[in-house]
This record gives structure tokens, C-alpha cells and sequence, in this order.
């Protein structure tokens, strides 16, 4: 039977904290040992996956392709690391693949192929996931199905005219049934983003999305944000939530070149244990 994940009006907040740390502690696991990754951006989105499979979306793990469910699509295919750790702490996959991550012949690749259930779209080239997103959107509405789409990219995504595109289609057609999670953490592959973006939130309210701004790594932030935007009245949602790349380990946080973060394997231990600590 599929789950009606409809959220209750009340977060169970102490639980949906208690998933995050579970994705931490399996993006660790998934990590260690390859010397290098996308950790960091893995850890700061714990808090929005957690939020969104354990509190706000509707699915049914044991059925990935029931017609009504909602919709996530992972932009940032890089991320792969946080999808995957949701998908398994969800049901969807085994825990015992995880270990497989980055290998060679694994089909959990460091950036997302959709032969694997529960992943919507290749992530790959950025600047592609809300497009994809909108077209979602319209053709469930259009099917007059009641699921929402929720739809995750970057802030070095607004660098790239499609992105733009997309969001000028998503108003035009009325999308009220997608939900944009802009992951701001200020990084791009060789430092900090280099197009003037912001401000995020007033461009996309001009745009013609219903916008919130908030703690990307507060459950109550996200939590109260996605309840604001339940609402069917002819606008696109967006969340422009500010994420710290390695949340919930200062170490890893504090690293100057956070986007493919490079650990050696003696690290990984001490580096579990601080998880622990910042989260007992």
C-alpha cells in the first residue's frame, strides 16, 4: 500500500534531526576510504533530505514508480552522496551498497545516473534539473494528478541562462505544484560563485515565485518554510536556503576548498568521532 506521507501539522522535530544524523553518519561511511569527494556539500544537505522524505514528501519506498507520488529531483548530480544515503535511510536502497559508492562497476556513481529507483534525472551537467523539474510539474498537472515536484539546485546554477529560463516557464504555466530548493553555499569548483547573483530571494519573487529565505541547516527553519508553501495558489514555491558545506563537522566545515573535499584515510576515524560529539 502506498504510504500517504501527507505531513502532519505538528514536525516531529526531535526525529527528523534523528534522520539527518543518520545521513551524516552514512555519507561517512560511503566516504571513507576514497580519499576525496563531495562530503561536504553531502553534510549540509542532510538537514533539507531528512526534512523533505521523512516529514514533507509522499512516497512509497516499495513502490518508486507509483504514479502519485512526489517528485525530487537532485540537480546537483555531484551530490550524489546525500541522495543515495536518503534513498537507503528511506528503504529504497540497501544499506550494505552504500560501501559500493565512487567504485568502479558500482551503479552509485559520485554523480547520479536514473537507473537507480528513487533517482528522477541524470545530475549531471548543471543548469538542467529545473528545467526537467518544470516539465514534471506541467505534465502532472496537466494529468491532474495531486503530486508535488520538488526540485533541488544550486547557487552556481543561476549562473546559467536555462536556469532562468525554466523559472520564467514555471511561473508562465502556473506551477504550483513544484517546490525549488536553491542550495546557496557560495561555492562554485575553484573557489567562491562568480556571477552576481544575489539577492536570490527578491530575483526569484520577481521571477514569480512565492519565496522564503531561510537556515538551510535548521529542521525548524525548512520545516515551517515548506508548511508556508503548501498552498495551490498559481505560484511556484522557492526556499532559498543557506547551507554551510560540511555542517556537523567543524573540521570538514573549516576546510578552505570545500567543494571536492580531499581526507586522507587516517582522518576518517577522527573525523566520525567529532560527528558524534557535535551531535550527542
Amino acid at each position: 500500500m502506498a504510504v500517504l506521507n501527507h505531513p502532519p501539522s505538528s514536525p516531529d522535530l526531535p526525529a527528523i534531526k534523528g534522520r539527518a544524523l543518520n545521513l551524516r553518519r552514512k555519507m561517512m561511511r560511503m566516504a571513507s576510504g576514497k580519499g576525496e569527494g563531495y562530503i561536504a556539500q553531502g553534510l549540509a544537505m542532510a538537514d533539507c533530505l531528512a526534512t523533505l522524505y521523512f516529514h514533507e514528501m509522499r512516497y512509497d519506498p516499495t513502490n518508486p514508480d507509483w504514479k502519485e507520488r512526489d517528485r525530487f529531483v537532485l540537480s546537483t548530480g555531484h551530490y550524489s552522496i546525500a541522495m543515495y544515503a536518503v534513498l537507503a535511510e528511506a528503504g529504497t536502497l540497501q544499506d550494505e551498497e552504500l560501501v559500493t559508492y565512487g567504485l568502479n562497476g558500482s551503479r552509485l556513481p559520485m554523480s547520479t545516473f536514473d537507473d537507480i529507483p528513487g533517482v528522477e534525472i541524470v545530475g549531471g551537467s548543471l543548469g538542467h534539473g529545473l528545467g526537467q523539474a518544470v516539465g514534471m510539474a506541467l505534465g502532472l498537472k496537466l494529468d491532474g494528478s495531486s503530486a508535488r515536484v520538488f526540485c533541488e539546485f544550486s547557487d552556481g546554477e543561476l549562473q546559467e541562462g536555462s536556469t532562468w529560463e525554466a523559472a520564467m516557464g514555471a511561473a508562465t504555466f502556473n506551477c504550483d505544484n513544484l517546490v525549488v530548493i536553491i542550495d546557496c553555499n557560495g561555492i562554485q569548483a575553484d573557489g567562491v560563485v562568480t556571477v552576481k547573483i544575489e539577492p536570490v530571494a527578491d530575483k526569484m519573487t520577481a521571477f514569480g515565485f512565492e519565496t522564503i529565505e531561510v537556515d538551510g541547516n535548521s529542521v525548524e527553519a525548512l520545516t515551517d518554510a515548506l508548511a508556508k508553501l503548501r498552498a495551490p495558489n498559481g505560484k511556484p514555491k522557492c526556499i532559498v536556503q543557506r547551507t554551510i558545506p560540511g555542517f556537523g563537522i567543524p573540521t570538514i566545515m573549516a576546510r578552505d576548498r570545500a567543494h571536492f573535499v580531499r581526507i586522507d584515510n587516517s582522518e576518517w576515524t577522527a573525523l566520525t568521532a567529532e560527528l558524534e560529539r557535535e551531535n550527542g
